[in-house]
């Protein structure tokens, strides 16, 4: 309760400097907007269905992308901790990939694609899946010892063995991975948004830039910090705490 007041107050203080710093400023207000006027901007565009259509585009792409990035970073992390051979080639080059911002990836993506939503969903995916990949990896790996031993004891093999042990026991660090992986395919679905077009809060920045409407760019960037933060916060965070309190790893 107190941090949440202590955030109200915080937010209210940078409203009031904003609006008032706008408002005192000879800086014209296509480069510099009120806080009432990009409030104005935002709620306009969530009435005319402007925003909403971006952000149902954005979140659309974003829910294909990070899947896909689930499911290929599991496999691949389940082949890095099982065998030997694949780690020592591809857990090295997916260790080296992960370095590479997933914007980098676009003139690529372009080539291979054409300027369209495979593009998009291409660095969405490659955005989270190196990450999800040595998160995976990291948790198969870090599975007690003793408890792998107790399975294989009772007969305990193959499917059922990673069913049963291996992916319970490495849950904690995968829903980290997923955090993570979330924020790294969120920040390379607006950048691709940005520069490929189709739509979609990225391109309705672009489309406030190249019109001038710094009020319009403002807003958008509010409504891509509350997604971020609620999916961070209300989904992510929380299902890690309550999974770390399920699994013992941490207490309340």
């Amino acid at each position: 309760m107190i941090t949440a007041l202590r955030r109200i107050i915080f937010i209210a203080m940078i409203a009031g400097i904003w609006e008032v710093t706008s408002r005192l400023s000879s800086l014209p207000e296509f480069m510099f907007p009120s806080l009432t006027q990009v409030l104005e901007t935002l709620f306009n565009g969530l009435m005319s269905g402007q925003i909403t259509e971006a952000i149902g585009k954005s979140l659309g792409r974003i829910l294909i992308g990070f899947t896909i990035a689930i499911i290929v970073g599991l496999i691949l992390g389940y082949f890095i901790w099982r065998f030997k051979l694949v780690e020592d080639t591809l857990g090295f080059v997916v260790t080296a990939l992960q370095s590479i911002p997933s914007i980098v990836w676009f003139p690529l993506a372009i080539i291979w694609f054409g300027l369209n939503d495979f593009s998009i969903l291409f660095i969405v995916t490659i955005g989270a899946t190196w990450t999800m990949t040595v998160n995976a990896t990291s948790g198969f790996r870090n599975v007690p010892q003793l408890y792998q031993r107790v399975a294989k004891t009772y007969g305990s093999t193959g499917f059922h063995f990673l069913r049963t042990v291996i992916l319970p026991a490495s849950v904690p660090q995968i829903i980290s991975g997923l955090r993570i992986a979330w924020a790294f395919s969120w920040r390379a679905l607006m950048a691709g948004e940005l520069l490929g077009g189709g739509g979609g809060l990225g391109q309705l920045l672009e489309m406030g830039r190249s019109l001038g409407q710094m009020d319009l760019v403002i807003s958008v960037m509010i409504i891509i910090a509350i997604i971020g933060t609620i999916v961070d916060n209300v989904v992510f965070s929380r299902l890690e705490r309550n999974v770390q309190l399920k699994w013992g790893v941490n207490q309340r």
